[in-house]
């Protein structure tokens, strides 16, 4: 992904971007699929932004128990919170992808002596608009959650990302388990229930990807 179509910095010149990712500020590490970029416990001063891949912020119990909390895709940023609030991660970071991720020391990015430069409202601006869509997003999963019965999660969770992507035909980040995960059901409920709403003439779907049927059954959420 080029730099200049990352919302962090849109509307930051090429000369600006430069004078920004001086050497201390910033460096680039390549993560495999499956390969932990933050454990739970980890302390860091650096926000990341995800230059391509994909990564999962999940909890994992003792019992090793995982559930994805969230899945950030490539252009977005994470654990910008606890850059900010220098406490230590509650949550483990892994690459559901082979990804590339810029870490960027966000007290050296935001330090007073830069106040004065060019390219310091403008990169005040994306962080806050990147926050609030982060907000969002965590938003709509607390929505999922608050729904009772599989059907009910799975509508409401395919719903959005529908109206996401403005199409009934979509494709998601998650495969059947790692939707099981961030629906808070068990992989056969999900599957089962999927399995009803296709021979309900609800949906379709192949793998990850979905188109959505208007019909009486869907509109009611039975």
């Amino acid at each position: 992904m080029e730099i200049s179509s990352l919302p962090l910095f849109k509307g930051i010149s090429p000369a600006e971007y430069g004078e920004m990712m001086v050497p201390g500020r910033v460096r680039t590490a390549d993560f495999e699929k499956g390969e932990t970029v933050f454990h739970a416990g980890d302390a860091t001063g650096e926000f990341c932004v995800l230059l391509f891949g994909e990564v999962h912020v999940e909890s994992i119990d003792l019992w090793g128990n995982r559930v994805i909390l969230h899945s950030i895709p490539a252009g977005h940023v994470f654990a910008e919170t606890y850059a900010l609030c220098g406490v230590p991660m509650m949550v483990h970071v892994t690459a559901a992808q082979n990804s590339r991720v810029l870490f960027i020391r966000l007290e050296a990015l935001l330090a007073d002596e830069n106040r004065q430069c060019s390219w310091y409202p403008t990169l005040l601006r994306n962080l806050t608009l990147l926050f609030a869509r982060k907000n969002l997003a965590w938003s709509d999963r607390v929505f999922c959650l608050s729904a009772k019965g599989v059907r009910s999660r799975v509508m409401l969770y395919l719903s959005a990302r529908a109206a996401e992507q403005g199409s009934t035909e979509f494709s998601i980040p998650f495969d059947r388990q790692q939707l099981a995960d961030y629906l808070n059901v068990e992989r056969t409920a999900l599957s089962k229930e999927l399995g009803r709403m296709r021979s309900e003439g609800i949906l379709s779907f192949h793998k990850n990807r979905f188109c959505l049927h208007r019909t009486q059954g869907a509109e009611n959420g039975q």
